[in-house]
């Protein structure tokens, strides 16, 4: 009943309050970003959703475009500045996607939406992580997102997807908020942080062993 029905009743009425009450804080934030990182103010990317549908992600953008002589992008870690990592760390950059959740693409608690050119490397089981709304914030984001492999990282997004009630999200919404405040490396790092690109990692194994499975 709850994943079925409530959830999805929660999520627009959670998101549609949240643009509300803090919509003096994105609007701050959207200056901000204009001023300091330039336009457009927001980040836009397909990400796949439930039943890998795809669907056009948005968040505050947290690098600049500073380009080589070429005319090439610098790295990443060189367009990350310190403002960029301060809304990363506090989550702040996220904020948009309440308007993902309002529209029904995302949920508050859910797998993280990836990259599309992920989709042929999941195996079967993992792929049950599209079976659900994709989350502002899940159950792999609060246990250790960045320090653990993706293997490890989908194993979570799987455990949430077989329990998903309504108190395995407020346990996960709970973990969320201490680790935001905490302002630990869970939240800043970037999702490729731990071992890499995830689409390359498991074409390698596929090419050296036949399988996707670990």
């Amino acid at each position: 009943m709850y994943k079925k029905c409530i959830k999805r009743s929660l999520d627009f009425i959670l998101s549609l309050c949240g643009i509300i009450v803090l919509s003096p804080v994105l609007l701050v934030l959207a200056v901000l970003v204009r001023v300091k990182l330039g336009s457009p103010i927001l980040f836009h990317q397909e990400r796949p959703g439930k039943d890998e549908k795809i669907f056009t992600l948005c968040k505050f953008r947290t690098m600049t475009d500073e380009r080589d002589e070429k005319g090439e992008l610098l790295p990443d870690s060189v367009r990350l500045t310190k403002f960029g990592k301060f809304l990363r760390a506090t989550s702040l950059d996220e904020l948009p996607e309440l308007f993902n959740i309002l529209k029904g693409d995302m949920s508050i608690i859910g797998p993280r939406p990836l990259l599309v050119s992920y989709l042929p490397y999941y195996t079967e089981r993992e792929r049950l992580r599209h079976s659900v709304r994709p989350g502002l914030t899940g159950l792999a984001q609060v246990s250790g997102r960045n320090f653990i492999d993706w293997d490890r990282r989908f194993q979570k997004d799987v455990e949430y997807v077989e329990h998903l009630t309504f108190a395995m999200d407020l346990k996960v919404l709970w973990l969320t908020v201490q680790t935001v405040l905490g302002h630990t490396e869970e939240v800043a790092q970037d999702t490729n942080a731990a071992e890499g690109n995830f689409a390359q990692i498991r074409k390698k194994r596929l090419e050296e062993t036949g399988s996707l499975e670990p």
